[in-house]
Parts: structure tokens; C-alpha cells; sequence
């Protein structure tokens, strides 16, 4: 019965990642439509059918995404939409192709990003950093506290500044809830260090064997997970030193807790 329940929990979590990987790789189900009657008359690198921006922002994110193209070459489009989609109608009035990014804005999905996204920009920006990149954008969350169009005005201006320097192996920038996250990693990792550098036989003040044989596990936490999502987005010290020191004084609290707790019922007696 318990291999039968692992099975079906482990069955789950396969399915549950697989459809999320294919809901966040493929483009929105309305490019199946293809209504051109809803596209201007005009050029124009913005297409805002659901009003996200306002026309101030429309009109300077209009003139920003033309003189970028200008200079570099790359073709970013912006779409919005809500009830009603032009569809594929898009391709031909943008004239998209390998060197273009299109994003598409709807607030019908639990995220309300996506990209469409030219094979000569994937040389450069991979498909991990484009997931990544609406996942912090386009999030419930994020749209919740700042507004759908500063999702689309902040995720336009970090793949201009990518796409400047030549390419991103990660979205720039280190988020709060982020940090929080490689922090807890960091602590946890420095704990895992600590009990096991606790000496276990007499006389003996720190077990380095057992530390370096758990050097995997607390190295992949602190390391990995706690300082690697640090250094590659924010060339700031602070919260690498905050996660050090979390590190640190994890390792600390677990390498003398064994101290603790002997002292705890002396005191009481």
C-alpha cells in the first residue's frame, strides 16, 4: 500500500511540473485566431487593445522600442490584449522573425506574460531566463502590487539592457521574496554544517570528517542556492554578507546546541 501511495504521489508531481512546462513554453492558445481588423492602420512597435498603459507610457514605450531598434536592430513588439486578439495577424503586420521578441500581455491567465521569441535571440537570452523572466513579472503577485503596466514596462526594459550587453544568463536583479529564499537556504545549509562538525569522540573539538563528508549537501544549500542566485543577479555586498552570516551563525547555534542542552537541566536542578 505505501509503494502504491509513492507512486501515485510521485506520478502526480511528474505530471504537475510537465503541464507547467508546457503551459509556460508554449504561446497563449489565441495566436490559433487571426483577426486583422484589430491591428491599427498605422505602424507601431505597441499594440494596446486591453488600455494597460496609459498614453503617456504608450507613447514613450512607442518611441523607446523604435530607437532601440534603430540602434541595435532588434525588433521588440508589445501586444495587450484581453477579450478580443488580432491572433496571428501579428506576424505578418510586425514582420516578425528571428531578431524579433514579441510580448503579449493578457490578463485572462494565472500569468499574464508571454513571448514569442526569434531563433537569433535565443543565442543570446535562453529559453530559461524568458521562463524566469515571466515568472517574475507576470505573476499574480507582482501585477497585483504594481500593476500590469509596470509588468510589461519593467520585463521591456530588462531585455533591452540584456539584449545591450550581449546576452543574460539570468534576469538582473535580486527580489526580496529571492533573497528571503537564498537566505533560508544559506541558514539551513550552515545548520546541516554545524551538526555535523560536532565532535563525537573525546577529546576531539571538531569532527572536519563528517563536515566534509556532508560537504555536498550544506555546500549545494550555501553555495548553489544560497550565494549563486546572489552574485549573478546584484553586484551588491549586503546580502551576500547577510547569507554568510546566516551561514555562519546557523553553524554556530547547530555546532552548540549539544553545549545548550547540557546546561539547560543543570540549571533547572
Amino acid at each position: 500500500m505505501q509503494h502504491s501511495f509513492w507512486r501515485r504521489i510521485l506520478a502526480f508531481v511528474t505530471v504537475f511540473f510537465l503541464a507547467g512546462s508546457i503551459w509556460a513554453t508554449h504561446s497563449p492558445s489565441a495566436y490559433a485566431y487571426d483577426n486583422p481588423e484589430l491591428l491599427p492602420d498605422t505602424p507601431t512597435p505597441v499594440v494596446d487593445l486591453a488600455k494597460s498603459l496609459t498614453s503617456v507610457q504608450e507613447e514613450k514605450l512607442v518611441k523607446e522600442l523604435e530607437q532601440f531598434e534603430a540602434e541595435t536592430g532588434w525588433k521588440l513588439r508589445v501586444l495587450t490584449q484581453y477579450d478580443r486578439t488580432p491572433g496571428r495577424a501579428v506576424i505578418k503586420f510586425w514582420g516578425l522573425d528571428d531578431k524579433s521578441v514579441l510580448l503579449v500581455a493578457d490578463s485572462r491567465g494565472g500569468n499574464i506574460l508571454s513571448f514569442s521569441v526569434g531563433d537569433a535571440v535565443y543565442e543570446l537570452l535562453s529559453r530559461t531566463f524568458w521562463i524566469e523572466l515571466q515568472t517574475r513579472f507576470g505573476n499574480l503577485y507582482f501585477v497585483r502590487e504594481e500593476g500590469e503596466d509596470q509588468a510589461i514596462l519593467q520585463a521591456m526594459e530588462t531585455v533591452k539592457t540584456c539584449l545591450r550587453q550581449g546576452g543574460c544568463a539570468v534576469v538582473p536583479g535580486l527580489p526580496r521574496e529571492q533573497w528571503i529564499l537564498t537566505l533560508i537556504t544559506s541558514v539551513i545549509g550552515g545548520i546541516i554544517c554545524g551538526l555535523a562538525a560536532q565532535p563525537r569522540e573525546e577529546g576531539q573539538i571538531f569532527a572536519w570528517q563528517w563536515a566534509l563528508i556532508f560537504s555536498p549537501l550544506w555546500g549545494i544549500l550555501f553555495l548553489a542556492f544560497g550565494l549563486g542566485p546572489v552574485v549573478t543577479r546584484t553586484s551588491e555586498w549586503l546580502p551576500i554578507i547577510r547569507n554568510i552570516s546566516g551561514f555562519l551563525i546557523g553553524a554556530l547555534v547547530a555546532y552548540l546546541s549539544p553545549i545548550f542542552s547540557r546546561s539547560s537541566p543543570s540549571a533547572e536542578s
